[in-house]
């Protein structure tokens, strides 16, 4: 009688088990819950802010010993001859340029100072995200009208064991809004009405499939 009781527990275990693995089965195959994102996102007036590891090059006009390139430090800031301490992050090229003029115009008669950005990161805020099933997961700068098929170029496409057309784009310039996206058909079939626009700060999540 135990032998049976038992053969009877077992059997009610493998019935629950079956239906557990048939549930995350459906769900997997089940269409993203998200709406498609939006195919025109472009930020037709963004200007590039600086953030920690950029390297920027300084020129002050007529005085060579003070122009030269310093890299950002992870803190936000840069160290120049006459300049120790400067907040460089969140700043766009030409507005930092205009904080180091006053602050050399303690030292010599109307500064004329030139930022130009040579190595790109950006502030996290403004990064592209990509975890999950990507080749090469990562966070990478924006840069102006930037697509996902820019993106996932840069990523070196998807894994072989990606959900490509369940990946989930989060906006978190939307207060972190989420989109379904259908990477396989954009980079595994070359269907280009798949390819959508990006935005400073958007994340995309790329999750495995599960057969």
């Amino acid at each position: 009688m135990r032998s049976i009781a038992a053969g009877l527990v077992a059997l009610r275990w493998v019935r629950f088990l079956c239906a557990a693995a048939a549930a995350l089965v459906l769900a997997a195959c089940g269409s993203n819950q998200y709406p498609p994102a939006p195919v025109s996102a472009a930020t037709p007036q963004y200007r590039y802010l600086i953030g920690p590891l950029d390297t920027v090059n300084i020129i002050v006009w007529r005085n060579p010993e003070l122009s030269l390139a310093v890299p950002v430090r992870p803190d936000g800031r840069i160290s120049t001859p006459l300049v120790e301490d400067l907040v460089a992050l969140g700043r766009n090229p030409t507005d930092l340029a205009r904080d180091i003029e006053k602050a050399l115009a303690k030292y010599i008669r109307d500064p004329v100072v030139t930022v130009v950005v040579t190595a790109f990161q950006g502030p996290s805020s403004e990064q592209i995200r990509i975890i999950g099933e990507a080749t090469r997961p990562q966070a990478i700068p924006y840069r102006q009208n930037m697509t996902l098929l820019d993106v996932m170029i840069q990523v070196g496409g998807l894994t072989d064991f990606a959900d490509g057309n369940n990946a989930v784009l989060v906006r978190g310039k939307e207060g972190g809004k989420q989109y379904s996206v259908r990477l396989k058909d954009l980079v595994k079939r070359g269907d280009i009405s798949a390819n959508v626009d990006v935005k400073p700060g958007d994340v995309l999540i790329i999750p495995q499939s599960w057969f």
